[in-house]
């Protein structure tokens, strides 16, 4: 095994503790004769061990060793991979180089293990073959992965050759990409011991749709609008939501996300501390096949905060263009995002600032570089009775619409006031008085 892989070439790129890697040279180790058969036992049996944790993680089932060659083709980026996301695969001296990687791998799908069993008396690769997971798929927070990985690992391992094998991988590429972009919907991004940042994929991302959200439908339309013609590749405007919390802001942009996902929208959410590494993250996606959203949630700026400046250039007005298949959503509960004080209004008020009207114009003026604004405002209470009704209905509670109205009003008076969130938590509160039978 370990002379296969060493011979890798397009795919051979691995980090030194990839399990393919790693069991590539447990499987040197045995070919050559030199070894201890209990630690050698012992480091399969980590490897096998590694193999059951990934499956865990992403719902694998059938067969185990399948799908981690599955998985590590789908997330392997590289030239070959990424060209074959954006155009497919064209014609070029690097498919014989490809191909030959992916006979080796055809090879490695069909690998017997039935010596090494023996040899070693150990049955481990035998289980993992024919492997029958006991996690629930509806439980899974990776279920899309899932899904994928079972679904093509199939596919690769009834191909006959590597010509076969080659056009059902590269027709995965173009239909849904390669890596943790073309998996997952949505990202943030956490800080790492090199003054960097790495992309994290968010495997428990919020299912909801537009649908789930009453009323707004205004609003909504003004969403979709806007997201469409993004994905469909026409010009299209930052985005802020502002408005009443509790009102939707948030959950209208995760269900866009949701929406569009397979039309190539993802969402990366970033943090206020993080504004230092939005050139750098824009640099890293705006070569991808994708439609990115950079997602801000709850954006303000107290007085002495100063990352509105940097952002102004970001998203617009610095020296190199923001690309096509970037924008930014933002939510705020701040309709000018930036607090503004009985001092900012008071034009004679110079003592600290020669020119106070200009620098209060700079504060305000963040909210026009997003070309579509959206307000979210609170609900009538007509209106929140219809939400919570709707919602009840939907939760399956068959209390009259006036009851529900009369101990909605009661529940709100205590809960925070009149919103879609405190509809949403009152409808839970009942939901849980009845009986799960």
């Amino acid at each position: 095994m370990y002379q296969k892989v060493s011979q890798l070439l397009m795919y051979g790129d691995m980090k030194e503790d990839e399990i393919l890697l790693s069991l590539g040279k447990l499987f040197g180790e045995f070919e050559s004769g030199d070894y201890d058969r209990l630690e050698l036992t012992r480091k399969i049996n980590v490897q096998v061990k590694r193999i059951l944790m990934v499956a865990t993680d992403y719902g694998f089932d059938d067969n185990l060793w399948h799908n981690y060659l599955t998985f590590y083709l789908m997330m392997c980026e590289n030239p070959f991979s990424m060209t074959c996301e954006k155009t497919g695969a064209s014609e070029g001296s690097v498919n014989d180089l490809v191909r030959n990687d992916f006979k080796i791998f055809k090879e490695l799908f069909d690998y017997d293990f039935s010596k090494i069993e023996e040899a070693l008396g150990i049955t481990c690769f035998s289980q993992i073959s024919n492997y029958h997971a006991i996690v629930k798929k509806e439980l899974m927070y990776n279920k899309n992965v899932s899904e994928k990985v079972r679904s093509l690992s199939k596919k690769l391992a009834q191909a006959k050759d590597e010509n076969e094998f080659f056009d059902v991988i590269t027709g995965f590429y173009k239909d849904y990409g390669v890596g943790m972009f073309g998996m997952n919907k949505a990202f943030r991004i956490e800080e790492n011991n090199q003054g960097g940042f790495d992309f994290r994929a968010i495997n428990n991302m919020d299912t909801v749709m537009l649908d789930d959200l009453i009323g707004y439908e205004i609003q909504k339309k003004k969403l979709v609008d806007n997201t469409e013609a993004f994905v469909q590749g026409k010009k299209a405007n930052n985005v802020l939501l502002f408005g009443d919390s509790g009102t939707g802001k948030s959950t209208s942009i995760k269900a866009i996300v949701n929406q569009y996902y397979k039309d190539g929208l993802r969402m990366i959410e970033i943090y206020k501390h993080q504004f230092r590494y939005l050139s750098r993250i824009i640099a890293d996606i705006k070569n991808r096949n994708y439609k990115f959203i950079i997602y801000m949630d709850d954006l303000s700026f107290e007085e002495q905060e100063t990352e509105y400046k940097f952002l102004k250039a970001v998203i617009e007005g610095g020296v190199e263009t923001r690309p096509d298949n970037i924008l930014i959503y933002a939510t705020s509960n701040r309709r000018h995002l930036i607090k503004e004080t009985w001092n900012d209004r008071n034009d004679q008020d110079n003592s600290n600032d020669k020119h106070h009207s200009d620098t209060v114009e700079e504060k305000l003026s963040l909210v026009n570089r997003f070309g579509v604004t959206i307000s979210y405002s609170k609900p009538s209470q007509k209106e929140y009775f219809n939400i919570v009704i709707n919602l009840a209905r939907r939760a399956g509670i068959t209390m009259s619409d006036e009851e529900l109205s009369a101990e909605a009003n009661k529940w709100e008076l205590h809960h925070g006031g009149i919103s879609g969130r405190t509809a949403q938590q009152f409808v839970n509160y009942l939901a849980g008085l009845s009986d799960p039978s």
